[in-house]
């Protein structure tokens, strides 16, 4: 009598924290495992791997580590597979896939892995933009959440920003310098010299535009088709045809698909693993459950790792500009949330108001379908209940 659906459904799995805080805690790992991609992939290209090359090995890990999980735990909640949404796992792979991890490996070889992780900090922005205008995302400026969502996701791409663009003066400075005695190849991680910065600049755009895209257009997807570990293996392996046509035209060189050194085969496995595998699992299930805006709203969590994690390991000086940004980042992500809740919190209000009139006149009526027709597009009734 006590247990709601959502905590009774999360017995059943063997989880005993409630929905929300399992939201709140993947969306953290996630970020700390994107971060260590940044620098892992800088490394990766430094020591000469192939741009083609490397996303072709790493969507084919990630296909290989997805497909049991979603063949075996989704036999019975997948739907029928049909041409319609063939083509839309197609053209999903294009923006989230091809695109967003083309331009992204041509944006960071250009540029540095901070760099790269501070401009990623305007899909929160570009994802509202886009779930508002399509209509996925309620935006209601006439009410307190509404106005609470937007201030929140100003405030977190403004954090981002002071962390990239105001150093000011330095905080934390280790003693003795760990990059001295860090290897040649971590200590040129943020070299770009010699590379076109500007054109470094418009590819990481496209990445950002494109992952936003991604996250925008996945979510009604996810609607006709839930088995979400299905939708990601099919992306993975339409991923994997794109890149092998691209590469058929631009990677002619044999030697290109070998793997010349264990640095190359930790950054290969790391991307396809972590990056990839796990994290589009996550990822994905984070969309289905939380929305599109929830997922990118933690994306200038990933900046601030970034940044401690080169003051950590590379030795690299925290400057005030980081602090500031860091106060910036978790002020944006309290509003972004406490908005969402409260606009949880005005659904169920209306869901009950309208609900009891119609209980009242016929109480053998089923009220589910008023519920989930009231229910915030972005907020799943999982998640509601938690």
């Amino acid at each position: 009598m006590a247990d709601t659906s959502g905590s009774a459904t999360s017995k059943r799995m063997g989880f005993v924290m409630p929905e929300k805080m399992q939201l709140h805690l993947a969306m953290l790992a996630l970020q700390f495992g994107y971060a260590g991609f940044h620098v892992v992939s800088r490394a990766a290209l430094n020591m000469g791997i192939s741009k083609i090359v490397f996303p072709v090995y790493r969507n084919i890990l990630a296909l290989l580590l997805l497909l049991p999980f979603a063949y075996f735990l989704e036999k019975k909640d997948r739907p029928a597979l049909t041409w319609n949404f063939v083509l839309q796992f197609f053209l999903l792979a294009v923006v989230g896939i091809t695109a967003n991890q083309g331009f992204y490996l041509l944006g960071l070889d250009n540029t540095s892995p901070t760099f790269a992780s501070a401009i990623q900090n305007s899909v929160p922005a570009i994802t509202f933009l886009m779930a508002a205008l399509l209509r996925i995302e309620t935006v209601r400026l006439n009410r307190k959440d509404g106005i609470s969502k937007v201030c929140g996701t100003l405030l977190c791409v403004a954090g981002a920003s002071v962390i990239t663009l105001y150093k000011g003066p330095t905080i934390y400075s280790p003693t003795p310098p760990l990059q001295r005695t860090s290897v040649p190849m971590l200590m040129n991680l943020g070299d770009a010299n010699g590379k076109n910065w500007s054109l470094g600049c418009v590819y990481l755009i496209g990445h950002c535009l494109s992952w936003a895209g991604w996250l925008v257009l996945q979510a009604p997807v996810l609607k006709k088709y839930p088995a979400r570990l299905s939708v990601t293996s099919y992306q993975c392996f339409f991923g994997v045809i794109q890149f092998l046509i691209i590469a058929a035209f631009c990677e002619r060189d044999p030697n290109a698909w070998l793997v010349h050194s264990g640095g190359e085969l930790f950054s290969v496995f790391y991307a396809g693993v972590v990056a990839s595998g796990i994290a589009f699992a996550v990822q994905i299930w984070c969309i289905d459950r939380g929305g599109p805006v929830f997922v990118a709203v933690y994306q200038p969590v990933q900046t601030l790792v970034v940044a401690i994690m080169a003051s950590v390991a590379l030795g690299e000086e925290f400057y005030l500009g980081g602090i500031i940004g860091a106060v910036l980042i978790i002020t944006g992500l309290y509003f972004v949330l406490w908005g969402k809740n409260e606009e949880s919190k005005f659904a169920k209000a209306a869901a009950a108001a309208i609900q009891s009139p119609v209980d009242h006149c016929n109480n053998n009526r089923p009220t589910s379908h008023i519920k989930s027709s009231l229910a915030q597009p972005l907020l799943a009734s999982s998640t509601e209940n938690a």
